[in-house]
C-alpha cells in the first residue's frame, strides 16, 4: 500500500521494488534501487523519512519518527533486517541494522557500523563509525574488521538482485 497523508505522497527513485503488502505512507523520499519487503512499514505520517540509494527494508521492519520532534534519515547502502525498528534517528551510509534490533529517537548510527541482531540502541546514543554495537542497552562490542566491511555493499547489492526475481513475472 502506498498512500498520501495530509496531501504528501511518498516519492521514489528509479528501480525501486515494493512487496505487495509493504506499507509506505506520507512524507517518505527514497533514492534509487531501494527495496521494501513483505509486511514492512514505512510511516512518514508524523514527520519525514529520507533514504538514500540501495536501502533495503526487510520483512516486518518498521521505519517511523516522532511528531514535531525527530525525523528519520537513512543513508546509502543501508540494510534494515527483518523485524527491526528504526525510529526517529539517523543511520549513516554503509550500515547494517540486524534482525529484531531497535534504534530509538535521536540515536546516530555512524558510517560503516553494525547494530547486532536484537540490540536496543537507546535514545540519543551515538554509535561511532566502524563500530559493532550489541546488547540491551547496546554497547560497543568491537570495531568492524576490514574483512567484514564488505557486508554493507554486498547485502545491499544482493537485495537489488533478489527484487529482480520478483520483477521477472
Amino acid at each position: 500500500m502506498i498512500r498520501s497523508v495530509r496531501g504528501v505522497h511518498p516519492q521514489f527513485g528509479e528501480n525501486c521494488w515494493f512487496a505487495d503488502n509493504a506499507t509506505i505512507v506520507g512524507d517518505v523520499v527514497m533514492g534509487r534501487d531501494c527495496t521494501v519487503w513483505f509486511n514492512a512499514v514505512i510511516r512518514g505520517d508524523v514527520n519525514s523519512i529520507r533514504m538514500g540509494n540501495r536501502v533495503n527494508i526487510q520483512d516486518g521492519a518498521v521505519i517511523h519518527c516522532t511528531y514535531q520532534k525527530t525525523k528519520t534519515s537513512i543513508g546509502n547502502y543501508v540494510s534494515i533486517a527483518h523485524n527491526a525498528v528504526v525510529h526517529g534517528c539517523t543511520v549513516e551510509d554503509n550500515v547494517l541494522i540486524g534482525m529484531g534490533a531497535i534504534v530509538m529517537d535521536g540515536a546516530v548510527i555512524g558510517t560503516g557500523s553494525i547494530v547486532a541482531a536484537g540490540a536496543i540502541v537507546t535514545q540519543n546514543t551515538v554509535v561511532p563509525p566502524g563500530s559493532i554495537y550489541a546488547g540491551n542497552p547496546a554497547r560497543l562490542l568491537k570495531p568492524v574488521s576490514p574483512e567484514a566491511a564488505d557486508v554493507f555493499m554486498r547485502t545491499a547489492d544482493n537485495y537489488v538482485m533478489y527484487a529482480s526475481w520478483f520483477k521477472e513475472g
